[in-house]
Formats: structure tokens, C-alpha cells, sequence
């Protein structure tokens, strides 16, 4: 105890420290990954696609040049929104920042962040859930905003749970107490024919994502150890061992097990892979940790490029036209910060990817670049996508790395 940090931890509370000045100038409203899409021309355009490839791909053509070569084109598709999934790393990150610094000011923060969360949550429905704030054109049709979804619902319950560890109170608790009836309720699950049971992505919605149940038997997990309920481990375990038998030979997991999505990509691979950790670190299953490791090992061989940041793509579905992600750097970070002591071999790929980061990533404002295109960079600050997701991981590991000292 009382050892210095490293200079690479030391580097990181810097940026975080210039990130914190540059969300508070920027505010908390910002352009999106949909943003091209969100609108009624991109939404129309993406319907089109997913009903006529051909007719579809002269459609979606300008809004994918746009995305390629002039980024900064978002604000002419669509406005600034306030996006759940952001509000909700916005709130772990800064609680991760006042246990690492002790400033109250950033769980003051925090505590704001879920005040917003508190009111954005999707109306109409019993129990508190959320979704995008956009209707979103996906290959089975168009889901309404406010839609709730179990790979945003979590994001909030884990950002309340953190905060209540802090400074507990009886007004959190409740609103994870509904949150989790809206993963055990209005969530439902089918068996799977190679084992356990797939979840639906939304209520009433579609089943065989892999990410999605992934995310549920991680809530459900920590619900579980938090609530001291045995029968949510139970519900946990089904859903783990879909995740399980969906992994491929070679470690890797599709994006889904519906003979359509079989692409493999970097941050959902991390969102499965993070789940699964979540849920080991509760009830310490060696067939988890041997699923992890054989992930581990496909992911460190066919999800990174020569220059050790991550690839967005190991089995793409389409042309990429960008080089690499601000998204995929960001749970890269979180994953190894939360494996490494049980995989080992992250730590090298964490501290690559952390002075990555800290050496090309950063711009003078403070906040990060969003991709690195085919030529340049796409530089418009988007909170989901991912500037509140690499303040979480930042923050994670910062606090990490003093815990250690």
C-alpha cells in the first residue's frame, strides 16, 4: 500500500480529469451511431434495404458515404438526444472516479445521472426498463422508441447498483427490485435445442441473440448475490448455457444462432464475454471459466490488428469502413480489466490498448475520436457511441489500479 501509481494509470487520471471539464462544457445531448438512420429519410432508406437489397443499397448509399468520409453529415439526418445506455456508463464511471479519488463531487455526479435515468425510463410499461429514444429499422421491422430492450435494461440496473454500494438508499434498491421483475416478467424465455434457454430481446420480441441473454444472466446474477435470491441463479444458469452451447468451435459466438448472423465482432463478443465473467464471479463454475478462456484465445488472435487496437470484425457481414472503434477499445478495457487476473494474457492486450488510447485517441477538447476511418478520423463526439463507455472503462481501471496500490 501507498506505492505510486504507474505513469500509464497516472496518464489515465489526467485524461479523465480533462474528459470530466469537456462533458461539462459539451453537455449531455449528443449526435449518435443512428443518427444517419434515425431520421424519417435514413429510416425509410434502411426499410427499403432490408426489403429490396438492390433498390436498398442505392438508398443507404449516401448516408454510408457520409459515414465514411464526412461524419459531421449526422446533424443533417437527425438531432442531439439523450441516450439511457450513456446516462448509465456516465453514472458507473463517475462512481468509479469518486472511489478512486474520493471527490464527492463525481458521486455527486453519478447520483445526477441516475435522476435522469429515474425519468427517462420507457413509458408505458409496469416496471422500470429502458431503450433507444429513436425508432430503430432492423432486418425484422421497425422497433418504437422507448422500446425496452435487456441489453440496455442491465447497463441501468449495474449503474444503480454501484451507486447504492456507495451511499445506499431504500429509493435505489426499489428501482432495481422493478427493474429485475422486468428481466424475470416481461422478459420471456424458450429452451434452446442445444441447450438452456434463450431470452427475448425485448418484450414479445425475438429470441437466439446471443447478447441478450448474455446481459440477462449477468442482471440476473448479480441480482442474485445482491438480493440473496437463489432462484434468480437458477434463471441465470439456463440462459448461460445457451450462451455456452452457442460458442462456436473456435471459441468464438456469433451474433446470433438464427442461421443468418453468424458474424463475429469485437464489442459483442466483449458484451458476451463480460456477462459470463459477471456470472462466474458468482458462482465460480469451471465450465464458465473454460468458455472464457477458449473465447479468450479466439479473441486475441482474430479480434485484434497489427498494431494491437482492436478490429471491429473478425467474420464481417458486410463492407467496414472504418479501421477501428472507440466502442470496441472501450470494452476491450472493461473485459480485460475485469479477466485479467484470471486470464493473464489480457494484461498485455490492456495495456496496449489504454496507451493506444491515451497517445492517439484524445483530443485537445478533452473527449475521445469516435472512429478511425479508411482515411482520417470521424471525430463527432457521440455519448453512446462510445465517449461514455470509455469514461466507464477509464474509471474502472483507474480505480483498479489504486486498489491495487
Amino acid at each position: 500500500m501507498g506505492e505510486k501509481l504507474t505513469p500509464l494509470a497516472e496518464n489515465v487520471g489526467v485524461a479523465l480529469g480533462n474528459f470530466t471539464g469537456w462533458l461539462e462544457r459539451y453537455g449531455e445531448f449528443s449526435w449518435d451511431h443512428q443518427s444517419f438512420f434515425a431520421g424519417n429519410v435514413g429510416r425509410a432508406a434502411k426499410g427499403l434495404y432490408y426489403k429490396n437489397k438492390v433498390l436498398g443499397i442505392a438508398a443507404v448509399a449516401p448516408m454510408i458515404f457520409c459515414e465514411a468520409f464526412f461524419p459531421a453529415a449526422r446533424r443533417l439526418f437527425h438531432q442531439p438526444m439523450r441516450l439511457p445506455i450513456a446516462d448509465a456508463h456516465y453514472a458507473m464511471g463517475f462512481a468509479y472516479l469518486n472511489e478512486a479519488t474520493g471527490e464527492a463531487k463525481h458521486l455527486k455526479k453519478a447520483v445526477h445521472f441516475l435522476e435522469v435515468l429515474k425519468a427517462s425510463r420507457s413509458p408505458g410499461y409496469k416496471n422500470y426498463c429502458w431503450g433507444y429514444p429513436f425508432d430503430w429499422v432492423t432486418r425484422n421491422g421497425t422497433l418504437p422508441a422507448h422500446l425496452p430492450f435487456i441489453t440496455s435494461t442491465p447497463y441501468v440496473f449495474e449503474a444503480l447498483l454501484q451507486v447504492n454500494k456507495i451511499e445506499p438508499r431504500a429509493e435505489w434498491q426499489e428501482i432495481m427490485e422493478s427493474a429485475l421483475r422486468y428481466a424475470t416478467d416481461d422478459i420471456t424465455e424458450v429452451p434452446f435445442p442445444g441447450g438452456g434457454n434463450t431470452c427475448s430481446y425485448y418484450p414479445g420480441g425475438e429470441f437466439n441473440v446471443v447478447n441478450a441473454s448474455a446481459y440477462r444472466s449477468g442482471m440476473l446474477a448479480q441480482a442474485a448475490k445482491f438480493f440473496g435470491r437463489d432462484d434468480l441463479l437458477k434463471m441465470a444458469e439456463a440462459n448461460v448455457d445457451f450462451v455456452l452451447a452457442a460458442q462456436n468451435a473456435d471459441g468464438s459466438w456469433p451474433y446470433a444462432k438464427d442461421g443468418v448472423r453468424d458474424f463475429v465482432d469485437h464489442f459483442h463478443t466483449c458484451f458476451v464475454m463480460k456477462a459470463l465473467a459477471k456470472v462466474y464471479f458468482v458462482t465460480g463454475e469451471k465450465k464458465i471459466l473454460d468458455a472464457l478462456k477458449r473465447g479468450v484465445d479466439y479473441y486475441q488472435k482474430n479480434l485484434f490488428s497489427a498494431d494491437g487496437m482492436p478490429r471491429p470484425f473478425a467474420v464481417a457481414p458486410r463492407m467496414v469502413v472504418y479501421k477501428c472503434e472507440l466502442y470496441d477499445c472501450a470494452e476491450c478495457i472493461n473485459l480485460c480489466v475485469l479477466l485479467r487476473k484470471e486470464i493473464p494474457s489480457l494484461q498485455n492486450t490492456l495495456e496496449t490498448v489504454v496507451s493506444g488510447i491515451l497517445k492517439n485517441w484524445i483530443k485537445r477538447d478533452g473527449s475521445f475520436r469516435s472512429r478511425k476511418l479508411i482515411l482520417g478520423w470521424d471525430n463527432v463526439p457521440m455519448h453512446r457511441w462510445a465517449q461514455s463507455q470509455m469514461f466507464r472503462a477509464l474509471a474502472f481501471y483507474l480505480r483498479e489500479e489504486k486498489a491495487k496500490r
